[in-house]
């Protein structure tokens, strides 16, 4: 299930590049839009990972490193049954975690210092066995592609308006109509929009379902539970720097990283909080130990 929507994620996303590219450039503006795309198809398969984590400036960490966070990983990696992943640390105060990679056996995780500042070994189980769930379900590279398409899609929108206030989007009615002035005021303001849209609908199930997997996984839903509230507050007080630059990521990690950023509900990349938590309180004593 998760080949078929990230095929026609890609798809997608590939037609929407398309119909920017014409609006900012008419057929030619396709044609190089259409190049474009199938580039950062190639790319985003082969290399989203290296990109994200890149962004965030994480760092590859060894079991001498980070002791705790590679051992709660290998151990849950092996519950899991999944290949040890590679095992990353972020340097941020604001705490929250994150997973990719385009398989399990080329998967990433990564943890903010903030993170295993904050948490115990309960709660740093829980948020870990949610992102092994990410990889387990395969969710990391749909997430990744996501990330990819909607920050080159903003900049490319970002780009149009300045190409605007220096006298684009004049073609000639007859051979550039879709790159007319209306035209390239639709795709800046819906082109984003889009992308975001695409973002969330592949981030808002897929949290609930990793939830449950990574309940399952380390045995107990109450440490991501505890996990979850104090996550939340921490991100409400102290958005996440890299994020706020980069926020085409948002929807990676396992709590809004831009949760102190009022973009509305419309625009979050994930499902309320609360509402995660009265699900996993549900599922005491459901999950074997």
């Amino acid at each position: 299930m998760n080949a078929l929507r990230t095929t026609l994620l890609l798809a997608g996303l590939t037609v929407l590049l398309v119909l920017v590219g014409g609006a900012l450039g008419g057929q030619a503006g396709m044609v190089i839009a259409l190049v474009i795309a199938a580039a950062m198809n190639f790319g985003s398969y082969w290399f989203s990972d290296r990109l994200v984590l890149k962004m965030h400036g994480a760092r590859e960490a060894s079991a001498a490193e980070a002791p705790e966070l590679f051992n709660v990983v290998r151990e849950l990696a092996q519950s899991a049954q999944l290949p040890m992943p590679r095992v990353y640390v972020m340097d941020s105060d604001t705490p929250n975690a994150f997973a990719t990679g385009r398989s399990p056996s080329h998967a990433a995780v990564a943890a903010t210092t903030g993170l295993l500042r904050i948490m115990n070994r309960e709660e740093l189980r829980g948020v870990l066995a949610h992102e092994l769930a990410h990889v387990r379900h395969r969710d990391t590279l749909i997430s990744a592609v996501a990330a990819t398409f909607a920050g080159a899609i903003t900049m490319i929108a970002n780009i149009a308006q300045w190409t605007m206030l220096f006298g684009g989007f004049r073609g000639d009615d007859d051979e550039e109509g879709a790159g007319g002035l209306l035209g390239g005021l639709a795709m800046i303001i819906l082109a984003p929009m889009a992308a975001m849209l695409i973002q969330m609908a592949v981030s808002r199930s897929r949290e609930f379902a990793a939830d449950k997997g990574g309940a399952e996984i380390c045995g107990s839903p109450t440490g991501l539970a505890n996990a979850l509230r104090k996550l939340e507050q921490a991100n409400q007080r102290h958005p996440m720097g890299t994020a706020e630059r980069n926020p085409g990521t948002a929807h990676l990690f396992i709590v809004n990283p831009l949760a102190g950023v009022n973009i509305g509900k419309l625009f979050s990349t994930h499902p309320p909080t609360d509402e995660r938590i009265q699900r996993l309180e549900a599922m005491s004593g459901s999950v074997r130990m």
